[in-house]
């Protein structure tokens, strides 16, 4: 028999009590023999008294139940270190999953579900900080579809009640940046196509912040937006050794994909700067075109609000009638002093109005009203029967109940 508080095998005194599920073992930890295991009990009043009970009263079943909490877990601490988030973000994040898990949409749902859920409580809990993190970024690193775990962050949402605001476009621009192979000199990237990471980011805001004020960004998926901006930045930073480089090109060259609404992006936005660059003594006589133009979009935006306001008309109305056909509003000659650059330039404006109004798709087909709904003025006296169904609130309805006693 071997010595009380020593192992039998080897005789060393560092015995350790490891608990394995449900069951208490007594192990040597210098040899690793098991000198002891426990029995099967529970922490109901059974286990002071050493009685069998089924396995589904037993703590290893519960033990069980909750392994799929703590794998869920453990996978946000996973992606909350893969993104290197602070400390605080990831308790956030992990009282998110423990909240969701007691719903019985989260709880009864699929295992895909779940671990989509992982990567939709680290999203939430980075937009409530303000952290620039995307759903795409979500979707790669979960190998998820776009529409389910979108489906799965809105019922994340509504069933924890979660304010989460909006990432602004600021960020979108910071976030989709940081993601450029075009900030270090590598193997695969030319010299002339690296660039450094603050001027082009502060270029590339700029140039998101008129498109936003030209309502090219309403409505729109806001990448093909940022990175249209971002290659005209890029260009116009180095303009003579970049100008030959095509938007592909230049998607390659940083490791990113062409959306396809980007190049029609990239059109607009040429368009809107050829506009402003007509504003411009100095740039009317060069005979800009969209490749060109590109040179002087520094001096583009410093002027913005100046060429835009010049540029563009506030509202289809702002014309005075006969200003087409060159006459003064008060009634005199057109004065002579009026070059005929300029006199071209006033009549080429527009109204500032989003591309959806300005180049429409598809018309809208008006109905005829028929004879019955063309006679109705509003004036028409309200029905007994049919005022019932615009009454909402109770106050109202005890009034208008006292009403008809009076009568």
């Amino acid at each position: 028999m071997a010595e009380r508080g020593r192992c039998p095998q080897c005789g060393s005194a560092a015995l350790l009590e490891d608990a394995h599920y449900a069951q208490q073992q007594l192990v040597c930890g210098a040899c690793g023999c098991v000198l002891s295991e426990g029995l099967l009990t529970t922490t109901y009043s059974d286990e002071g008294q050493l009685r069998e009970v089924a396995y589904s009263q037993s703590t290893g079943q519960k033990e069980r139940l909750k392994r799929c909490e703590q794998r869920g877990i453990r996978r946000v601490q996973d992606l909350c270190k893969v993104l290197r988030l602070p400390s605080v973000f990831e308790g956030t994040a992990v009282s998110y999953f423990q909240r969701a898990l007691q719903h019985s949409s989260f709880h009864l749902g699929s295992l895909e579900k779940k671990e989509l859920l992982v990567g939709c409580c680290v999203l939430a809990t980075c937009r409530q900080h303000n952290w620039p993190l995307t759903l795409g970024t979500i979707c790669s690193l979960l190998y998820a579809k776009q529409e389910l775990v979108t489906s799965v962050y809105l019922s994340l949402q509504k069933e924890l009640g979660i304010s989460v605001p909006a990432l602004s476009l600021s960020d979108l621009v910071k976030t989709h940046l940081n993601s450029f192979r075009l900030f270090q000199p590598t193997e695969d990237i030319p010299v002339t196509f690296v660039e450094d990471k603050e001027a082009l980011l502060a270029r590339t805001l700029q140039v998101v912040e008129l498109a936003s004020e030209t309502w090219l960004v309403t409505g729109r998926h806001p990448v093909p937006i940022i990175t249209a901006a971002a290659f005209l930045s890029w260009q116009s930073l180095q303009p003579a050794a970049r100008l030959s480089c095509t938007f592909p090109q230049f998607c390659r060259a940083a490791g990113i994909d062409l959306p396809p609404p980007a190049r029609l992006r990239l059109k607009e936005l040429c368009d809107i700067l050829l506009r402003m660059a007509a504003e411009l003594a100095w740039l009317r006589v060069l005979h800009l075109d969209k490749k060109t133009v590109v040179k002087h979009i520094g001096d583009l935006l410093r002027h913005r609000v100046f060429l835009l306001k010049n540029a563009f008309c506030e509202a289809e109305g702002d014309e005075q009638p006969g200003a087409a056909q060159g006459e003064d509003p008060s009634g005199d000659p057109p004065r002579a002093v009026l070059d005929e650059g300029k006199q071209k330039a006033e009549s080429s404006r527009r109204a500032l109005l989003p591309p959806c109004l300005l180049h429409p798709r598809k018309r809208l087909r008006t109905t005829a009203l028929s004879a019955s709904d063309a006679a109705l003025t509003g004036d028409e006296p309200i029905s007994d029967a049919e005022i019932e169904q615009y009454l909402r609130d109770p106050e109202e309805i005890r009034e208008f109940r006292k009403a008809k006693v009076w009568q």
